[in-house]
């Protein structure tokens, strides 16, 4: 079935929901562009099909940004703890440990933030 997707430079015709999905995707159509079947002439919101809802669009530069200087900024604190563990003090050694463990949970938080999945508002 077709759709026709009303943007506010005009309306565009895709041959199927999977292709709609598609330029959803890329950004062609916003969530806030009107989609309807062809043979209906009921406008709906395009970020409330559940179809388009679902669909997870690709990170931003800023969100990519962000999780690199998350990464680097676990690699440095590790680099730190690893030279505190090998040295004399015990007082700099416990430090040490307590920052790996400060590490691996940034790192934690690091991998689940990468997996989540976008809220449906955008």
């Amino acid at each position: 079935m077709r759709y026709v997707v009303r943007t506010p430079d005009g309306e565009l015709v895709y041959p199927s929901l999977l292709d709609v999905e598609q330029a959803y995707l890329q950004g062609l159509v916003d969530a806030e562009d009107e989609v309807r079947e062809e043979d209906s002439s009921r406008w709906r919101k395009a970020g409330s099909l559940p179809t388009l809802a679902r669909a997870r669009r690709a990170s931003t530069g800023a969100a990519q940004r962000g999780q690199i200087l998350s990464v680097v900024g676990v690699v440095l604190l590790g680099a730190v703890a690893l030279s505190l563990l090998f040295r004399d003090n015990w007082h700099l050694r416990l430090f040490g440990i307590v920052l790996a463990l400060a590490a691996s949970f940034m790192l934690t938080r690091v991998t689940l933030k990468a997996f989540k999945r976008p809220s449906s508002g955008g």
